[in-house]
């Protein structure tokens, strides 16, 4: 049972690293790792670039089905629990939060997936993005709890 249980845990830990090789793979291929691209399809009065609107457009049918499939089986793919958020509320902390995201998402270029994505390339300056992201995720908790 125990050698089971490791293999078990072990073909979990290779699937997560297939998922997030994809996953990374694709942020590079649809050019979500190049600052400059994402900058440009954010500038929606200046030098539009509007060729992320492809990966969007794709990734939003891809999220809807697996969503609405996940929820009626309630378990993941893994047979695991599946944890959504709780709430649908929109309120103030949601707000401030969603624009110091886009804020943050339109002066750097980044947003979490790609800036951890391009730290795994090398990227040197990604460490101060990934800083002060992690600091931002871990102010949230102390707020919250104070």
């Amino acid at each position: 049972m125990l050698f089971f249980l490791a293999q078990w845990n072990f073909m979990r830990l290779v699937i997560a690293l297939l998922s997030g090789l994809i996953l990374g793979l694709g942020l590079i291929v649809s050019g979500m790792t190049n600052p400059a691209k994402v900058i440009g399809f954010l500038d929606l009065f200046g030098a539009w670039d509007p060729s992320l609107m492809l990966v969007m457009g794709s990734a939003i049918p891809v999220t809807f089905f697996a969503f609405r499939y996940l929820q009626q089986k309630q378990t993941t793919l893994l047979n695991e629990e599946l944890h959504l958020p709780g709430t649908r509320q929109i309120d103030l902390p949601l707000i401030i939060g969603s624009l110091l995201f886009g804020i943050g998402w339109a002066f750097a270029g980044y947003c979490p997936g790609p800036a951890l994505v391009s730290l795994g390339l090398g990227s040197v300056d990604m460490v101060y993005f990934v800083l002060a992201m992690l600091i931002g995720m871990k102010s949230v908790d102390l707020v919250r709890k104070s």
